[in-house]
């Protein structure tokens, strides 16, 4: 069923556990994020990037979400990730099956951030649909895995006065955490997520997490965050099971079988991860 963004992360983070986000870049995919969600009984939040958007079968891909959004048996919200383009957030506002955007002014100075935010909390409004922000610059590609180092972190003396300035849902935080793979041992600011934590009261974000060791994500969910963002398994998960089955399955063009292999694989890695965050 469709449920509201603010809604999804009060309930979990109520709960004492954090939403599991996972970026889906087809049916298929958004399937076996649907299936865990169901099994574990929980939420969840489908993410489609701005490249999936922006291409040319966008327009037939946030309907498709939309849809399994509102075929399932626990709450589900749809996000649009990391956009920084006005126009590409009011088209797919405009379909109807976006419940949020993560409107990404990080690479701009600080007031620009603001104007490009608040522009979009706006647009956001008119749809029904709610915000996330970021603050700081969480580095790294969200479809594109590639060793990267910590961007610029998020100012906790800035975050409570970025929050009340956007309005926003929901705050991404930048706490040494990186988009992909990880350059070097993950190495997240503890007290500086506690001074964030205690600055802004709107439910915290954090991306990255496919390359945290586990232990850090239940002291991430522990410390107030209330959605975790995960991606780059998901893909490794996915090719692991194309590479294993395709020699087999080719020989029948099975692709039917080939789909459902993918489906379980996504669900697998799905199911581990909300249970990490208190599924």
């Amino acid at each position: 069923m469709l449920s509201g963004f603010r809604d999804v992360l009060d309930e979990r983070r109520a709960a004492g556990a954090a939403a599991g986000s996972f970026t889906c870049y087809d049916v298929t995919t958004a399937c076996g994020v649907v299936h865990a969600a169901e099994a574990a009984g929980v939420p969840v939040v489908l993410l489609v990037s701005e490249a999936s958007v922006a291409s040319r079968d966008g327009r037939l891909l946030l309907p498709a979400l939309g849809a399994i959004a509102r075929s399932a048996r626990v709450p589900v919200c749809v996000q649009l990730d990391h956009a920084n383009s006005l126009e590409l957030i009011r088209e797919a506002l405009a379909s109807g099956a976006v419940d949020a955007v993560l409107a990404d002014g990080s690479r701009l100075p600080y007031g620009d951030n603001v104007a490009f935010v608040s522009a979009a909390r706006d647009l956001a409004r008119s749809h029904g649909a709610e915000i996330e922000v970021e603050l700081g610059h969480v580095e790294g590609g969200e479809d594109v895995a590639a060793a990267t180092a910590a961007g610029k972190l998020t100012d906790p003396a800035e975050a409570a006065d970025f929050v009340a300035a956007t309005e926003a849902s929901c705050l991404a935080v930048s706490i040494g955490n990186v988009h992909g793979t990880y350059a070097a041992e993950p190495a997240l600011d503890w007290p500086r997520l506690d001074a964030i934590r205690a600055a802004v009261d709107v439910p915290l974000s954090l991306h990255g997490a496919s390359g945290l060791p586990d232990d850090d994500v239940r002291r991430a969910v522990a410390a107030g965050v209330a959605k975790v963002n995960v991606n780059t398994e998901v893909r490794e998960r996915t090719f692991a099971i194309i590479d294993s089955r395709l020699e087999e399955l080719s020989r029948g063009w099975r692709i039917a079988e080939l789909d459902a292999a993918i489906v379980a694989a996504v669900e697998e890695v799905v199911g581990e991860k909300l249970e990490l965050l208190g599924g």
